[in-house]
């Protein structure tokens, strides 16, 4: 699987941290281990643009998902199709302010959006109550695993609670 990350956001990140979590979603969802994904963090300029001329609205915003070859989650018994995923660009400066809003720290925010960003890459939405139900519901089991997974590696409890 190629994940690639980089950071034009001017803001210190663990890049290789947010691979490891980019994998551990793709896995979740039994993505072909010959899959493409591109993650980004850009300044709040630079998504205010794309913001602006993808999504026809004002100012930044804290994720958006390009998607390439449209591929869909595979099942219990195989794996998705090989392809480009597409790019999950996020802003942490945006981030950073909704994590104090939430009451959590910038990193679990840029978790659950790059999360996020990876389901829409793989047709989930959130426009319709059932769909929104859908898509939270998974976010929040990916996230609970990724958090247990980097806390059994650390040695340490995690709080499911934190967790939206």
């Amino acid at each position: 699987m190629s994940i690639d990350v980089a950071n034009e956001s001017g803001v210190p990140e663990d890049e290789t941290r947010l691979a490891r979590l980019a994998r551990f979603v793709l896995d979740g969802m039994r993505i072909h281990p010959l899959a493409e994904l591109s993650i980004v963090l850009v300044g709040e300029e630079p998504m205010t643009e794309l913001h602006v001329r993808w999504m026809d609205e004002p100012g930044p915003t804290d994720v958006l998902s390009f998607p390439m070859d449209e591929l869909r989650p595979g099942g219990p018994e195989r794996v998705s199709e090989p392809g480009v995923l597409g790019d999950v660009i996020i802003c942490p400066q945006v981030a950073a302010r909704q994590a104090k809003k939430a009451g959590h720290s910038t990193r679990d925010e840029i978790d659950l959006l790059c999360t996020h960003g990876i389901l829409h890459l793989l047709g989930y939405d959130h426009a319709e109550p059932d769909e929104h139900k859908e898509m939270f519901a998974l976010q929040r089991e990916l996230l609970i695993g990724w958090r247990e997974s980097e806390a059994a590696q650390a040695g340490e409890d995690i709080d499911e609670d934190t967790v939206r």
